[in-house]
């Protein structure tokens, strides 16, 4: 007897059960307005005919483009960042922190149309086709050096998108440049709202917004310090996780 028919026969895939989806790589870009004794934060409203959190207030972000790789930039992630950005990433890329923060910058253009770096250094050389080409027209550099990594977050299972999201914070004197009319009634983000951080409380929130802000509240208060805990938020087995980097 042939031994194949001696085994199992296999289950067939349960076409009502998706597949798990992958978290993808983004990053988020939190801006303070620390001018004033009570700090501000931008927060912008998502379109209600988006999939993903409909209508919602968020920090503009989103995924890594290749060209996100490829952008000059003035100053560096400090070292404490850039540990805490490979960290339980399974064979990380030494330039994963480098090009999140990138994509955080670039998002924020897209969504915004606010850039954020500096023009003491001119025009970079050379930039990736597409939306970078507009910071080297503009003379501006993507600064680094500026932002602070404050939080990281997957999405839960079961959602129609999933992002292990990292969340920089940056203050509104690095914005550098500014385009207009890139917030419409048909863009991503339908508003832009400055924001106290009880006012964000009182918005429509994701709940991942909701946990970021108490905790970079508490940075703010502390004044970004480098030293200061990363919370890294994630779901495990139907269960809200928080450890720190």
């Amino acid at each position: 007897m042939d031994p194949a028919t001696l085994a199992p026969a296999s289950t067939p895939p349960d076409p009502t059960k998706k597949a798990a989806l992958r978290p993808r790589n983004a990053a988020t870009l939190i801006i303070l307005d620390r001018a004033k004794k009570t700090p501000k934060l931008l927060m912008g409203r998502r379109h209600p005919g988006l999939a993903f959190m409909p209508g919602k207030f968020v920090f503009p972000g989103g995924r890594i483009e290749p060209g996100d790789r490829h952008m000059p930039v003035a100053g560096a992630l400090s070292a404490r960042a850039t540990d805490a950005l490979a960290a339980q990433v399974p064979r990380a890329s030494h330039h994963l922190g480098r090009a999140l923060a990138l994509a955080a910058i670039r998002e924020t253009y897209e969504e915004t149309g606010l850039m954020l770096g500096t023009r003491e250094y001119g025009p970079p050389d050379s930039a990736p086709e597409g939306v970078w080409q507009a910071f080297r027209e503009a003379g501006i550099m993507p600064d680094l050096e500026a932002l602070h990594l404050v939080a990281r977050a997957i999405t839960p299972p079961g959602r129609p998108r999933r992002f292990d999201t990292r969340f920089f914070a940056v203050d509104r004197r690095a914005v550098a440049g500014e385009t207009a009319g890139v917030v419409t009634p048909d863009s991503e983000l339908v508003e832009l709202a400055w924001v106290t951080f009880a006012e964000a409380r009182s918005l429509d929130l994701p709940r991942i917004t909701g946990l970021v802000l108490t905790d970079v509240e508490a940075q703010v208060a502390s004044n970004l310090a480098p030293y200061l805990p990363i919370p890294f938020y994630y779901e495990r087995r139907g269960k809200g996780q928080r450890e720190v980097l």
